[in-house]
Protein backbone atom coordinates (compact mmCIF):
# COMPACT_ATOMS: atom_id res chain seq x y z
CA UNK A 1 0.00 0.00 0.00
CA UNK A 2 1.58 3.48 -1.11
CA UNK A 3 -0.05 6.59 0.50
CA UNK A 4 0.33 10.42 0.68
CA UNK A 5 1.03 12.79 3.54
CA UNK A 6 0.10 16.44 3.38
CA UNK A 7 -0.16 18.99 5.78
CA UNK A 8 -2.29 21.80 5.07
CA UNK A 9 -3.63 25.02 6.74
CA UNK A 10 -1.52 27.39 9.28
CA UNK A 11 1.91 25.23 10.73
CA UNK A 12 1.40 23.76 13.96
CA UNK A 13 4.05 22.43 16.62
CA UNK A 14 3.68 18.82 16.15
CA UNK A 15 3.00 18.39 12.72
CA UNK A 16 6.16 16.65 12.22
CA UNK A 17 5.56 14.41 14.81
CA UNK A 18 2.79 13.26 12.98
CA UNK A 19 4.03 12.48 9.90
CA UNK A 20 7.12 10.51 12.20
CA UNK A 21 4.39 8.20 13.94
CA UNK A 22 2.41 7.63 10.89
CA UNK A 23 5.78 6.16 8.82
CA UNK A 24 6.94 4.26 11.83
CA UNK A 25 4.32 2.68 12.42
CA UNK A 26 3.59 1.92 8.78
CA UNK A 27 6.02 0.95 7.39
CA UNK A 28 7.45 -1.32 10.41
CA UNK A 29 4.14 -3.06 11.05
CA UNK A 30 2.63 -2.83 7.63
CA UNK A 31 5.45 -2.38 5.31
CA UNK A 32 3.64 0.39 3.35
CA UNK A 33 5.03 2.93 1.79
CA UNK A 34 4.94 6.70 2.34
CA UNK A 35 5.21 9.56 -0.12
CA UNK A 36 5.63 13.34 0.72
CA UNK A 37 3.03 15.33 -0.45
CA UNK A 38 4.98 19.35 -0.56
CA UNK A 39 2.78 22.48 0.55
CA UNK A 40 -0.44 20.93 1.03
CA UNK A 41 -2.91 20.70 -1.39
CA UNK A 42 -0.90 22.50 -3.68
CA UNK A 43 1.12 19.82 -4.03
CA UNK A 44 -1.45 17.03 -4.81
CA UNK A 45 -2.51 19.06 -7.76
CA UNK A 46 0.92 19.65 -9.13
CA UNK A 47 1.87 15.53 -7.89
CA UNK A 48 5.33 17.46 -6.28
CA UNK A 49 5.49 14.37 -4.34
CA UNK A 50 8.66 12.82 -2.64
CA UNK A 51 9.72 9.52 -1.17
CA UNK A 52 9.23 9.62 3.03
CA UNK A 53 11.09 7.31 4.36
CA UNK A 54 11.89 6.04 8.21
CA UNK A 55 15.46 7.48 7.86
CA UNK A 56 13.32 11.14 6.34
CA UNK A 57 11.56 11.14 9.48
CA UNK A 58 13.71 10.46 12.37
CA UNK A 59 14.19 12.79 15.38
CA UNK A 60 11.24 15.01 14.02
CA UNK A 61 8.62 14.82 17.15
CA UNK A 62 10.51 17.73 18.62
CA UNK A 63 10.90 19.71 15.60
CA UNK A 64 8.56 22.50 15.28
CA UNK A 65 6.94 23.55 11.39
CA UNK A 66 5.89 20.60 9.03
CA UNK A 67 8.95 18.97 6.63
CA UNK A 68 6.03 19.28 4.05
CA UNK A 69 5.56 22.71 3.87
CA UNK A 70 2.05 23.84 3.43
CA UNK A 71 -0.02 26.25 2.18
CA UNK A 72 -4.12 26.91 1.83
CA UNK A 73 -4.65 26.11 -1.65
CA UNK A 74 -8.38 24.91 -2.03
CA UNK A 75 -7.78 21.01 -4.38
CA UNK A 76 -10.81 22.48 -6.32
CA UNK A 77 -9.43 25.38 -7.83
CA UNK A 78 -6.84 25.45 -10.64
CA UNK A 79 -6.60 23.64 -13.74
CA UNK A 80 -5.28 21.07 -12.80
CA UNK A 81 -7.55 20.53 -9.44
CA UNK A 82 -10.58 18.81 -8.77
CA UNK A 83 -11.52 15.47 -7.98
CA UNK A 84 -11.44 13.95 -11.54
CA UNK A 85 -7.52 15.18 -12.21
CA UNK A 86 -6.77 14.69 -8.65
CA UNK A 87 -8.38 10.91 -9.40
CA UNK A 88 -5.39 10.56 -12.35
CA UNK A 89 -2.66 11.89 -10.36
CA UNK A 90 -2.62 9.71 -7.41
CA UNK A 91 -3.64 6.51 -9.95
CA UNK A 92 -0.47 8.17 -12.18
CA UNK A 93 1.85 7.49 -9.05
CA UNK A 94 -0.22 4.42 -7.93
CA UNK A 95 -0.83 6.39 -4.54
CA UNK A 96 -3.72 4.12 -2.70
CA UNK A 97 -5.08 6.94 -0.30
CA UNK A 98 -4.26 10.23 1.48
CA UNK A 99 -3.43 11.41 5.21
CA UNK A 100 -4.34 15.04 5.78
CA UNK A 101 -3.55 16.90 8.29
CA UNK A 102 -4.73 20.13 8.91
CA UNK A 103 -7.53 21.79 10.34
CA UNK A 104 -11.11 22.89 9.69
CA UNK A 105 -10.36 24.26 6.11
CA UNK A 106 -8.35 21.40 5.42
CA UNK A 107 -10.56 18.56 6.71
CA UNK A 108 -13.99 19.95 4.73
CA UNK A 109 -11.88 20.00 1.66
CA UNK A 110 -10.94 16.18 2.66
CA UNK A 111 -14.42 15.51 3.14
CA UNK A 112 -15.43 17.05 -0.02
CA UNK A 113 -12.81 15.24 -2.09
CA UNK A 114 -13.95 11.87 -0.25
CA UNK A 115 -17.57 12.15 -1.22
CA UNK A 116 -16.30 12.98 -4.46
CA UNK A 117 -14.34 9.31 -4.85
CA UNK A 118 -11.00 9.90 -3.52
CA UNK A 119 -9.42 8.22 -0.24
CA UNK A 120 -8.84 10.34 2.09
CA UNK A 121 -7.93 10.10 5.89
CA UNK A 122 -8.00 13.12 8.45
CA UNK A 123 -5.91 14.39 11.37
CA UNK A 124 -7.03 17.52 13.26
CA UNK A 125 -4.64 20.41 13.64
CA UNK A 126 -5.73 23.20 15.14
CA UNK A 127 -4.11 25.81 17.83
CA UNK A 128 -7.45 27.17 18.24
CA UNK A 129 -8.86 23.75 19.41
CA UNK A 130 -11.90 24.71 17.43
CA UNK A 131 -12.81 21.12 15.70
CA UNK A 132 -15.63 19.14 16.90
CA UNK A 133 -15.25 15.54 17.78
CA UNK A 134 -11.84 16.10 19.41
CA UNK A 135 -11.22 16.92 22.72
CA UNK A 136 -7.70 18.50 22.06
CA UNK A 137 -6.00 19.14 19.37
CA UNK A 138 -2.27 19.05 19.04
CA UNK A 139 -0.30 22.54 18.79
CA UNK A 140 -2.93 24.05 21.41
CA UNK A 141 -0.70 23.03 24.40
CA UNK A 142 2.19 24.65 23.04
CA UNK A 143 0.28 27.82 21.80
CA UNK A 144 -1.22 28.00 25.33
CA UNK A 145 2.11 27.73 26.83
CA UNK A 146 3.36 30.64 24.18
CA UNK A 147 1.30 33.29 25.04
CA UNK A 148 0.96 32.45 28.90
CA UNK A 149 4.91 33.35 29.03
CA UNK A 150 4.47 35.76 27.04
CA UNK A 151 1.75 37.37 29.47
CA UNK A 152 3.85 36.66 32.54
CA UNK A 153 6.69 39.18 30.43
CA UNK A 154 3.89 41.63 29.64
CA UNK A 155 2.74 41.80 33.34
CA UNK A 156 6.62 42.58 34.33
CA UNK A 157 7.00 45.64 31.99
CA UNK A 158 3.35 46.74 32.78
CA UNK A 159 3.78 46.57 36.54
CA UNK A 160 6.76 48.48 36.24
CA UNK A 161 4.85 51.65 34.42
CA UNK A 162 1.67 50.90 36.02
CA UNK A 163 0.39 50.55 32.75
CA UNK A 164 -2.40 48.31 30.92
CA UNK A 165 -1.27 45.64 29.06
CA UNK A 166 -3.94 44.37 26.03
CA UNK A 167 -2.50 40.88 25.19
CA UNK A 168 -4.20 39.63 21.43
CA UNK A 169 -3.91 35.91 20.63
CA UNK A 170 -5.13 33.62 17.82
CA UNK A 171 -8.60 32.44 18.14
CA UNK A 172 -10.63 32.87 14.90
CA UNK A 173 -13.97 32.01 16.40
CA UNK A 174 -13.28 30.40 19.41
CA UNK A 175 -11.62 31.27 22.51
CA UNK A 176 -9.67 28.61 23.99
CA UNK A 177 -6.50 29.99 23.55
CA UNK A 178 -7.51 33.06 25.48
CA UNK A 179 -9.39 31.40 28.19
CA UNK A 180 -6.50 29.28 28.87
CA UNK A 181 -3.71 31.45 28.48
CA UNK A 182 -5.54 34.35 30.54
CA UNK A 183 -6.58 32.01 33.36
CA UNK A 184 -2.96 31.43 33.69
CA UNK A 185 -1.49 34.35 33.90
CA UNK A 186 -3.97 36.00 36.10
CA UNK A 187 -5.64 38.21 33.54
CA UNK A 188 -7.88 40.64 35.45
CA UNK A 189 -10.55 40.44 32.17
CA UNK A 190 -10.47 37.87 29.25
CA UNK A 191 -12.32 38.71 25.58
CA UNK A 192 -13.51 36.16 23.67
CA UNK A 193 -15.57 35.62 20.20
CA UNK A 194 -17.99 33.23 22.34
CA UNK A 195 -19.26 36.38 24.51
CA UNK A 196 -19.15 39.40 23.37
CA UNK A 197 -18.79 42.51 25.72
CA UNK A 198 -19.09 45.99 25.79
CA UNK A 199 -16.21 48.36 26.52
CA UNK A 200 -17.50 49.67 30.02
CA UNK A 201 -17.86 45.85 31.37
CA UNK A 202 -14.26 45.69 30.17
CA UNK A 203 -12.97 48.93 31.35
CA UNK A 204 -14.82 48.32 34.98
CA UNK A 205 -12.47 45.16 35.04
CA UNK A 206 -9.55 47.16 34.49
CA UNK A 207 -10.49 50.42 36.60
CA UNK A 208 -11.15 47.20 38.92
CA UNK A 209 -7.50 46.24 38.79
CA UNK A 210 -6.06 49.38 39.11
CA UNK A 211 -7.58 50.42 41.89
CA UNK A 212 -6.24 47.20 43.54
CA UNK A 213 -2.84 48.74 42.63
CA UNK A 214 -2.06 46.25 40.06
CA UNK A 215 -1.64 46.43 36.61
CA UNK A 216 -4.03 45.69 34.59
CA UNK A 217 -3.85 42.81 31.95
CA UNK A 218 -6.46 42.14 29.34
CA UNK A 219 -6.58 39.01 26.85
CA UNK A 220 -8.49 39.37 23.57
CA UNK A 221 -9.10 36.71 20.85
CA UNK A 222 -8.38 38.18 17.61
CA UNK A 223 -12.10 36.96 16.87
CA UNK A 224 -13.38 38.77 19.65
CA UNK A 225 -16.53 41.26 19.27
CA UNK A 226 -17.68 44.24 21.14
CA UNK A 227 -21.00 44.30 21.35
CA UNK A 228 -22.61 45.72 18.62
CA UNK A 229 -20.29 44.75 16.08
CA UNK A 230 -21.19 42.64 13.50
CA UNK A 231 -17.56 41.04 12.45
CA UNK A 232 -14.83 40.44 13.53
CA UNK A 233 -12.14 43.46 13.35
CA UNK A 234 -9.99 42.64 10.15
CA UNK A 235 -7.98 45.18 8.00
CA UNK A 236 -5.82 42.10 6.19
CA UNK A 237 -8.24 41.02 3.10
CA UNK A 238 -9.35 37.19 2.27
CA UNK A 239 -7.39 34.35 2.64
CA UNK A 240 -7.27 31.29 -0.13
CA UNK A 241 -11.15 30.23 1.55
CA UNK A 242 -12.25 33.80 1.18
CA UNK A 243 -12.26 34.42 4.77
CA UNK A 244 -11.06 37.58 6.57
CA UNK A 245 -7.45 37.72 7.82
CA UNK A 246 -8.15 38.42 11.74
CA UNK A 247 -5.76 39.94 13.57
CA UNK A 248 -5.39 43.36 15.24
CA UNK A 249 -8.79 43.97 17.12
CA UNK A 250 -5.89 44.78 20.43
CA UNK A 251 -5.45 47.77 19.13
CA UNK A 252 -8.30 48.72 18.38
CA UNK A 253 -9.35 48.20 22.17
CA UNK A 254 -5.87 49.83 23.58
CA UNK A 255 -6.89 53.82 23.10
CA UNK A 256 -10.26 53.18 23.43
CA UNK A 257 -9.29 51.57 27.23
CA UNK A 258 -6.46 54.59 27.62
CA UNK A 259 -9.24 56.98 26.44
CA UNK A 260 -11.88 55.89 28.96
CA UNK A 261 -9.89 55.07 32.13
CA UNK A 262 -7.14 57.67 32.08
CA UNK A 263 -4.64 54.37 32.07
CA UNK A 264 -1.68 54.59 29.70
CA UNK A 265 -2.71 51.51 28.22
CA UNK A 266 -0.51 49.23 25.35
CA UNK A 267 -1.11 46.52 23.04
CA UNK A 268 1.00 43.40 22.11
CA UNK A 269 -0.29 41.22 18.63
CA UNK A 270 1.28 37.57 19.84
CA UNK A 271 0.45 36.45 16.36
CA UNK A 272 2.44 33.47 14.52
CA UNK A 273 4.86 33.26 17.32
CA UNK A 274 2.12 30.70 18.53
CA UNK A 275 2.51 28.55 15.96
CA UNK A 276 6.29 28.84 16.15
CA UNK A 277 8.93 26.41 18.19
CA UNK A 278 9.18 23.01 19.27
CA UNK A 279 5.92 21.38 20.79
CA UNK A 280 5.31 21.04 24.37
CA UNK A 281 5.46 17.20 25.46
CA UNK A 282 2.00 16.87 25.83
CA UNK A 283 1.91 17.97 22.05
CA UNK A 284 4.30 15.61 21.29
CA UNK A 285 2.49 12.27 22.24
CA UNK A 286 -1.00 13.37 21.39
CA UNK A 287 0.58 14.31 18.08
CA UNK A 288 2.86 10.89 17.93
CA UNK A 289 -0.12 8.58 18.82
CA UNK A 290 -2.23 10.56 16.17
CA UNK A 291 0.04 9.79 13.82
CA UNK A 292 0.27 6.06 14.88
CA UNK A 293 -3.59 5.29 14.70
CA UNK A 294 -3.62 7.28 11.38
CA UNK A 295 -1.69 4.25 9.74
CA UNK A 296 -3.60 1.71 11.59
CA UNK A 297 -6.95 3.80 9.85
CA UNK A 298 -5.30 3.42 6.55
CA UNK A 299 -4.86 -0.12 7.03
CA UNK A 300 -8.72 -0.81 7.78
CA UNK A 301 -9.74 0.94 4.85
CA UNK A 302 -11.31 3.92 7.21
CA UNK A 303 -11.67 6.60 4.81
CA UNK A 304 -13.87 9.40 5.20
CA UNK A 305 -12.77 9.21 8.92
CA UNK A 306 -10.42 11.56 10.90
CA UNK A 307 -8.27 10.33 14.35
CA UNK A 308 -9.19 12.11 17.40
CA UNK A 309 -8.57 12.10 20.92
CA UNK A 310 -11.60 11.55 23.43
CA UNK A 311 -10.78 11.32 26.54
CA UNK A 312 -7.83 9.65 27.27
CA UNK A 313 -8.65 7.60 24.07
CA UNK A 314 -7.68 7.73 20.22
CA UNK A 315 -11.10 6.78 18.34
CA UNK A 316 -11.89 7.64 14.91
CA UNK A 317 -14.83 9.80 13.83
CA UNK A 318 -16.61 10.95 10.36
CA UNK A 319 -15.56 13.86 8.79
CA UNK A 320 -19.40 14.87 9.43
CA UNK A 321 -19.01 14.81 13.29
CA UNK A 322 -16.04 17.31 13.14
CA UNK A 323 -17.20 19.78 10.52
CA UNK A 324 -20.54 21.83 10.86
CA UNK A 325 -20.53 22.77 14.37
CA UNK A 326 -17.51 24.56 16.13
CA UNK A 327 -15.97 23.20 19.85
CA UNK A 328 -16.87 26.76 21.69
CA UNK A 329 -15.81 27.68 24.78
CA UNK A 330 -19.52 26.52 26.65
CA UNK A 331 -21.05 29.75 28.78
CA UNK A 332 -19.80 27.81 32.15
CA UNK A 333 -16.01 27.74 31.30
CA UNK A 334 -16.40 31.03 30.87
CA UNK A 335 -17.70 31.98 33.68
CA UNK A 336 -15.58 30.19 35.53
CA UNK A 337 -12.92 32.40 34.58
CA UNK A 338 -15.05 35.37 35.19
CA UNK A 339 -14.76 34.64 38.91
CA UNK A 340 -11.28 36.03 38.89
CA UNK A 341 -11.85 39.14 36.56
CA UNK A 342 -11.00 42.30 38.28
Amino acid sequence: MKIGVLTSGGDCPGLNAVIRGAVLKGTEAYDMEFVGIRDGWKGLVEADFFPLTRRDVKGLSKVGGTILGTSRTNPYEGVRGGAENIAKTLYGHKLDGIIAIGGEGTLAAAQRLNNDGIPVLGVPKTIDNDLRATDYSFGFDTAVNIATDAMDRLRTTGDSHQRCMVAEVMGRHVGWIALHSGMAAGAHIICIPEVPLSLDEITEHVLAAAERGRAPLVVVAEGFKLKGQDEAYSDKGLDAFNRPRLGGISEVLAPLIEQATGIETRSTVLGHIQRGGAPSGFDRVLATRLGLHAADAVVDGAWGQMVAMQGTEIVRVPFSEALGELHSVPLSRYEEAAALFG
